[in-house]
């Protein structure tokens, strides 16, 4: 029976969104038409949103903007294309396939590690798109379901060899990946050159008209929530007995975004729904996101993602409808603990005798230049490692699997490379979005500045003698907030070119989110600021105290409890 709220939304005028999706015939649109228009580089008309469903986006560099428009060019178009890799892991003989394509198809050259625990390409050629769906499909691979309106990639706790526990989580974010995944055959036809069957398509998860907003999924073994699961709509956390999962609490309504401005937008951590038996984890995955789907927003896009859904109608009301789709009960919560969310970077031992190598990524960047051939050094190591490589959501990479034979052999190639430097802990723990120049929501730097920011605050925390600490340090060029800057001990977020917000308060754990401490400042004054907050910390502090716990004791920001009314004032 529909609730007094669904039958208002249906009153009112769906947002252009729904009427693309509805108007697509299931997400096929008029994409084929536009890949034989050869007058211009983009995607035209519906067919801009529609190709996110296929893992793209249309972006153009905004650096060359004004240039070309004063040339009465149209901007430079390109895609970003996000593979599915659901856990992070890819096969090493893999990876030369994909670092060859961006050699020789791709504007910049280079692969980015993201921390949604997978990989993109930047600077695409439109004429370019088919190759790059055919190369990943010879692999075993494909974009489908990593940007829009449905389930993206599904992260799982890094290092899935270190134990059986891990490697059984790791096939559960792979289960659920695929059982929520879009099943037109729009994809393989326009991208595979698969002959349309004349069946009729269905979506019995998804539905016609896909979810009312993007949605994000976690499997996680604690005591490493190296996810961020607290920022995602849907969390099973393994629950073991005798080195086995038997159960997941599920945990939902995460998410960090918000609009600068706009009260009725707010971050929120996810919340406890309880505990399910593991043959329930599928029935429950389902029932959850069948229930955003059809309760969630589709007027207002602001406020349809899960956590506007649940408070909406009210944790209660949207447990009580999990259960009755899943047809079962959850049990109380069971009791779980998280200590870090960090990388454990070096060399380590599996439980098969193998071993595993993190590494250190800076800015989640795969390429060659004058200060790196990261790029050279990871593609040799794949020549010859007989192994995985495995991406982790705080954008780095572990070569995992690695026999104790290839150990030296591997190491070789690491010292020849530089690709293991000895790098602060500071550094270790930040983060950026992509932003500038290709990101058409960007409205301040985060990439291309981030190493900037962190020597800056390297030296203010050398200065007063806390240089071996940790702190998590995070910058968003927008309130999308894709660098996850609001669950940071230190967050930026940009407002405007050069001016961030500036946030304190997070924890070490990723279970806290940061208050604001200073709005729309330049980057002299936020220094300004963080010198004064390290100096108080250095002097003050009690014994291993953190950064963001710290500042919350001393007042330098209240912590933020219910972000619903916390977060704005």
């Amino acid at each position: 029976m529909e609730s007094n709220k669904q039958k208002k939304n249906i009153k009112k005028k769906m947002t252009d969104a729904e009427r693309i999706k509805e108007n697509s015939n299931y997400l096929r649109g008029t994409i084929t038409d536009d890949l034989k228009n050869e007058i211009t580089n983009g995607f035209t008309g519906d067919n801009f949103s529609l190709i996110r469903f296929h893992g793209m986006y249309q972006q153009d560099d905004r650096d060359l903007r004004i240039e070309r428009h004063e040339q009465k060019l149209e901007p430079r178009y390109a895609m970003m294309l996000r593979c599915r890799l659901p856990g992070g892991v890819i096969q090493a003989k893999k990876w030369l396939k994909i670092s060859n394509f961006a050699d020789k198809y791709t504007l910049y050259k280079t692969i980015r590690l993201t921390n949604r625990q997978t990989f993109q390409f930047h600077g695409i050629l439109k004429k370019n798109l088919k190759r790059v769906h055919q190369m990943l499909h010879e692999i075993g691979l494909d974009a489908l379901g990593t940007a829009n309106d449905v389930n993206r990639n599904v992260l799982c706790t890094s290092n899935p060899l270190e134990s059986l526990i891990h490697k059984e989580a790791y096939e559960w974010a792979q289960k659920i990946s695929n059982f929520l995944l879009p099943r037109t055959k729009a994809y393989a036809e326009i991208w595979l050159d698969q002959k349309k069957i004349f069946t009729t398509d269905h979506e019995p998860i998804l539905g016609r008209t896909y979810l009312p907003r993007k949605f994000k999924t976690t499997v996680v073994v604690p005591p490493y929530n190296d996810v961020d699961l607290y920022a995602n709509d849907m969390n099973f956390i393994a629950i073991t007995k005798k080195n086995k999962i038997i159960g997941f609490n599920v945990l939902i309504g995460g998410g960090l975004s918000f609009i600068h401005g706009n009260k009725n937008t707010w971050p929120f951590l996810a919340q406890e729904l309880g505990y399910i038996s593991v043959k329930n984890t599928l029935l429950v995955a389902e029932a959850i996101v069948t229930t955003q789907r059809d309760w969630g927003n589709r007027t207002d896009r602001s406020n349809a993602k899960t956590r506007y859904t649940i408070n909406n109608f009210g944790l209660d009301v949207f447990k009580k409808e999990i259960e009755k789709r899943a047809n079962i009960y959850f049990e109380p919560i069971r009791d779980y603990n998280f200590i870090s969310r960090g990388d454990r970077f070096g060399w380590k031992k599996d439980i098969y005798d193998n071993w595993n190598l993190t590494l250190f990524v800076n800015n989640g960047r795969i390429c060659d230049d004058n200060h790196n051939l990261f790029k050279s050094g990871l593609f040799e190591i794949a020549k010859i490692h007989e192994g995985n490589f495995r991406i982790t959501s705080n954008q780095n990479i572990i070569i995992s699997e690695i026999s104790q034979y290839n150990k030296h052999i591997i190491d070789n190639i690491v010292q020849s490379y530089k690709l293991l430097n000895q790098t602060s802990n500071l550094r270790k723990n930040s983060m950026a979005c992509v932003s500038f120049p290709t990101c058409p929501l960007a409205m301040a730097e985060a990439e291309r500045v981030l190493s900037f920011f962190v020597t800056q605050l390297e030296n203010i925390m050398l200065k007063y003698h806390v240089d071996q600490e940790k702190i998590v340090f995070r910058i968003s060029g927008c309130p999308n907030n894709c660098g996850r800057s609001l669950l940071a001990e230190i967050g930026l977020i940009g407002k405007s070119l050069g001016r961030y917000n500036l946030y304190i308060g997070g924890n070490q754990i990723g279970s806290r989110i940061p208050k604001i401490y200073q709005e729309n400042i330049t980057e002299k004054e936020i220094f300004i600021h963080l010198d004064n907050l390290i100096q108080c910390w250095s002097k003050e502090r009690n014994i291993k105290e953190d950064f963001g716990d710290f500042v919350i004791r001393k007042n330098f920001v209240n912590e933020i409890i219910n972000p619903i009314s916390d977060f704005w004032n």
